[in-house]
């Protein structure tokens, strides 16, 4: 048996591809081939990712390439995932989660995030952006693109005097940072810490056998729901996490303005056969709540 796998190219998604490669070739005893495949994302270096299509853009080709077979199945972060898959596709496995938090690389020691008020953090995320104003409203945020290895380097060449990255791939890639802080006050991305793999609908059950974590499942299911009903690959900040143990599942998350204000976040428990049910209830309460208005004032409403 053999079989490809589709991914990007950067170190990051290299380390994630060949994580599920030598799990099946372990567990399954299969033939693997890794084909490299170049997204959008990964071309537009230059523009933050909301004003060239948020979410979607380290996926969609990758995806076409699945659908014509050019492919047999799809490694992928699943925060880069957008709620809805096309047609005749389907997420088989969650991989166990990594850490799902923000992480704070900074260039100077820090103690706690209060150290940063009036400095110049880099990224180039909508959902970090509001998080920070709201937290730090007279820090300058500016935008930060490229993979984690550029984004570092940007900031030991002084572009910046902190930047945000998910704790997931500094740990992944055994990344060393001097000066770090873990945001533990942030929500973080839905799926993040998640690996995704991609398939289409039916097919390579045994790769789910091997590679599918139950409670990897539950929480990306609350937080995909959750996602989904606010509006899918929309850009507007939102986050969200959950957490899966002894038959319950517990949701906070969070929808804001671009400028961190207003916020409105909520949590929500529930039985774990009620994951999406729950991410779902939750996204409206916040609706309820004024969220509703951001969202259709914004004109991101999917």
């Amino acid at each position: 048996m053999k079989i490809r796998i589709g991914t990007r190219g950067s170190k990051l998604a290299l380390w994630q591809a060949n994580f599920v490669k030598k799990r099946i070739e372990e567990k399954l005893n299969w033939e693997v081939e890794l084909v490299i495949i170049k997204t959008k994302g990964d071309k537009i270096t230059d523009v933050p990712l909301a004003k060239v299509g948020g979410k979607g853009l380290f996926v969609k080709e990758i995806e076409e390439a699945l659908l014509r077979k050019e492919v047999d199945i799809a490694v992928h972060s699943l925060k880069d995932m957008p709620a809805e898959l096309p047609k005749g596709l389907e997420i088989i496995a969650y991989t166990e989660r990594e850490e799902p938090w923000d992480l704070l690389v900074s260039r100077e020691p820090i103690s706690n995030l209060k150290d940063l008020n009036g400095k110049t953090i880099g990224t180039s995320s909508l959902r970090r952006t509001a998080q920070i104003k709201r937290l730090l409203p007279e820090t300058k945020v500016e935008t930060l693109r490229g993979n984690l290895d550029t984004r570092i380097r940007k900031l030991k060449n002084g572009l910046y005097d902190a930047i945000i990255v998910a704790s997931a791939g500094v740990k992944r890639l055994n990344v060393a940072v001097e000066h770090s802080l873990l945001l533990k006050e942030f929500i973080p991305a839905i799926g993040q810490g998640i690996l995704a793999v991609e398939a289409r609908e039916g097919e390579f059950r045994e790769i789910q056998e091997i590679l599918d974590c139950k409670r990897s499942r539950t929480e990306a299911l609350a937080e995909r729901a959750f996602l989904k009903e606010i509006g899918g690959s929309c850009q507007i900040p939102v986050g969200a996490l959950a957490k899966a143990e002894n038959g319950k599942v517990n949701l906070v998350g969070f929808i804001a303005h671009p400028e961190g204000d207003p916020f409105y976040k909520g949590e929500i428990s529930g039985a774990s056969e009620d994951a999406e049910k729950l991410g779902k209830e939750l996204a409206n309460r916040l609706f309820d709540e004024g969220a509703l208005k951001i969202v259709q004032e914004l004109g991101l409403r999917c």
